[in-house]
């Protein structure tokens, strides 16, 4: 038996059954329409941090699939968040973009469910959870 079997297989009972609240978020950020009215071309005042949520959740909805070997719908829930946020070609393309190179990062480094693994997806998880709670205490409707 692997060292740290136990953590690992307590992680993947917990993650199964409790909702996640950075996946809630992500669709309560698609429901608050966060859009700038009449401002398709400026850059909202947000943009950067919602480039950063979405490195976040490609690199959390990577781990979690990894480790949980079940795919959770961050993927739907990011291209919902897109199709919502993101009319313009170039911003598509920066969101989307964002979301790969979170997903990419993690998938170059790990390709089995490990404590470090698992580690970094709490850590992206909170981090994420923070700045989607900054995000709509801030700017959403």
């Amino acid at each position: 038996m692997p060292i740290g079997f136990d953590r690992q297989k307590r992680y993947l009972t917990i993650m199964r059954h409790r909702p996640c609240k950075i996946f809630m978020l992500c669709a309560a950020l698609t429901l608050t329409g966060m859009a700038p009215a009449g401002a398709q071309d400026a850059k909202p005042p947000y943009e950067d941090r919602l480039i950063r949520l979405s490195e976040i959740v490609g690199s959390v909805h990577y781990l979690r699939t990894l480790c949980l070997a079940t795919d959770e719908g961050w993927r739907d829930k990011m291209q919902a968040l897109i199709n919502l946020e993101a009319r313009e070609p170039e911003r598509r393309a920066r969101l989307i973009a964002a979301f790969n190179k979170g997903y990419r990062s993690f998938a170059s480094v790990h390709t089995k469910c490990s404590n470090v693994a698992i580690e970094a997806e709490e850590l992206h998880r909170k981090q994420g959870l923070v700045l989607a709670s900054e995000i709509i205490a801030r700017y959403g409707n």
